[in-house]
């Protein structure tokens, strides 16, 4: 018997046929518009262009909203506001006063009372925002921006100081094993999501005009010194780098060991500025840029 010829194989008994078969062709992945297949931009070879797109989208949002210049408050995101400090100590000490022999509220109860000490930092960094946003609104001509990482604590709270004030802020938030999710005084236009920290990084610093860095862990650093190395070798415009509680971070880092073990050049300790208040954070930036502090 000579086999079927596949073209003739391929004919079907009705228009009806033919029309589902068509239908069917459509529904298929191959079909789908590139820009559109999920599964086909997910693919390794396809990493350049992810990072292409998560590059453009708030290259582009930006540039539209004429954003030029913006401050970057990176910082702790465990850090609680007051209120909610204080509410999570009055149930800590609830709990330990009903179980006093029970080690785990004791111990709940010294943290409760560690975030209730270092909301100062929330409070700083929301002031500090208000600052830089009150000058942006009144001088048009030399607005900042801030900019946060988008999530809880310091973040926050630099959102929050922006928008207290009737300003507007940036939030660039990443995708974490944990849920994370944007904290509610981002401008929404400028609620951003990243995939990618390497391009996350870049919009931190593509328009930055200064850093001002509170406690924090492994992120925070992770931020300064990437930055601190931009600067030191160049590959960045010179910015003010502020670092909020000059004993936290000595304390942390011992800067003048690594100048005393000829690690980084005594010029290098120039590029830092410890200051204790958002108005001396504030008046570093201003020093820096000839701005008027009020």
């Amino acid at each position: 018997m000579t086999a079927k010829n596949p073209l003739e194989a391929r004919h079907f008994s009705s228009a009806r046929e033919a029309l589902a078969q068509a239908l069917e062709l459509q529904d298929h992945p191959s079909y789908r518009l590139a820009f559109a297949d999920t599964e086909f931009l997910m693919q390794d070879e396809l990493r350049s262009a992810r990072l292409q797109l998560e590059y453009l989208k708030p290259q582009l949002i930006l540039e539209q909203h004429q954003v030029k210049a913006t401050v970057v408050v990176f910082g702790s995101a465990r850090f609680l506001s007051p209120e909610q400090a204080s509410l999570q100590l009055a149930q800590a000490q609830q709990q330990a006063a009903q179980a006093p022999d029970e080690p785990a509220l004791q111990q709940r109860l010294q943290q409760a009372k560690r975030q209730v000490r270092n909301s100062r930092y929330y409070v700083e960094a929301q002031r500090f925002a208000e600052l830089v946003t009150q000058h942006s609104q009144q001088c048009p001509k030399t607005a900042l921006m801030i900019i946060s990482g988008g999530g809880p604590g310091v973040m926050e709270a630099a959102n929050r100081g922006a928008y207290q004030v009737g300003g507007k802020s940036i939030g660039l938030n990443i995708v974490l094993p944990h849920e994370q999710r944007p904290n509610p005084y981002i401008t929404p236009e400028f609620c951003f999501q990243f995939h990618y920290f390497a391009i996350r990084k870049m919009h931190f610093l593509q328009r930055a005009r200064a850093l001002v860095a509170f406690p924090g862990g492994f992120g925070t650093l992770d931020e300064l010194f990437e930055t601190l190395t931009l600067l030191q070798t160049g590959k960045a415009s010179k910015v003010p780098v502020v670092l909020f509680d000059e004993q936290f971070w000595r304390k942390l880092i011992n800067f003048d060991l690594l100048v005393e073990e000829g690690l980084i050049s005594p010029q290098d300790l120039e590029l830092i500025r410890f200051v204790d208040s958002a108005e001396a954070a504030w008046q570093v930036i201003c020093d820096s840029y000839q701005l008027p502090a009020e």
